[in-house]
């Protein structure tokens, strides 16, 4: 009886394992296709998406000066690329949807209530650091990039050196935007409490500058327009931690009496 009990226990997890690879490959074969929906419906637009792209640093190049392929197969894989990129930006809504969707009944009520407005708003920030990024910081970067370059030399990009930094940037600003997600989680979690990550401040405006340093040019107006709005950004994630702990405690000790 034990050996048969055993076995069906076993068989029983095998199925329960290939069910859920089945869901995952499911729910990755759904994304995937919407990117390529998305892909394709860009695909002709490429050029011009990647016009868009270079705008910033097209607006600050000398008169004389044009951005250069240098490679054989750039002016064409470059805007194909960017649109590729492009494609999967515009769908990390749905994307994240259908991670969500195969995380979620794994979730505590509590844990649902908490994750699903954490993904959302991590989405909407990541957007807001390219935004960022895009609008405030590349104008600083390019117009001192240019002033920066010696008497006699000619500034000519490449158009696919380009692109590499500007998707480095993007991400860079996306990831650093999520700060308020990262504060919120560790304290919530119970890493570390409200109160101690709060005396913790001065050592986050510091980080905030050095990261500003590595991120921007080496001017202070260009790191500080990044270090303020991460130690802002620490501040909201502070505010609304302590919103998300006292939800969490509400919800579990609601759960706890129903179990009872």
């Amino acid at each position: 009886m034990a050996n048969k009990h055993s076995s069906r226990s076993h068989t029983d997890d095998e199925q329960s394992l290939l069910s859920h690879l089945i869901e995952l490959r499911s729910r990755l074969l759904k994304a995937v296709v919407f990117v390529l929906l998305v892909f394709g419906g860009l695909a002709s637009y490429s050029n011009q998406i990647y016009n868009l792209i270079s705008k910033p640093l097209v607006a600050h190049l000398p008169e004389t000066s044009t951005m250069v392929a240098t490679g054989v197969t750039s002016p064409f894989l470059t805007p194909f690329k960017l649109t590729l990129v492009a494609a999967i930006f515009i769908s990390m809504p749905v994307v994240l949807y259908q991670l969500w969707a195969f995380v979620a009944p794994g979730l505590y009520k509590h844990e649902k209530r908490m994750a699903l407005p954490l993904l959302v708003f991590s989405i909407f920030l990541f957007y807001a650091g390219v935004a960022f990024a895009y609008y405030v910081v590349f104008p600083l970067v390019f117009t001192f990039l240019s002033a920066a370059a010696p008497n006699g030399v000619a500034v000519i990009p490449d158009i696919s050196a380009y692109l590499d930094f500007v998707l480095t940037i993007f991400f860079a600003f996306g990831i650093a935007f999520q700060v308020p997600i990262a504060t919120i989680v560790v304290i919530s979690t119970g890493m570390i409490s409200r109160r101690e990550l709060s005396k913790m401040r001065s050592y986050v405006i510091v980080a905030a500058f050095v990261i500003g340093m590595f991120l921007t040019p080496p001017d202070v107006i260009s790191q500080t327009l990044l270090a303020i709005p991460i130690w802002l950004l620490f501040e909201i994630g502070l505010l609304f931690s302590w919103f998300f702990t006292s939800q969490k405690k509400v919800t579990t000790d609601h759960e706890l009496n129903d179990n009872t």
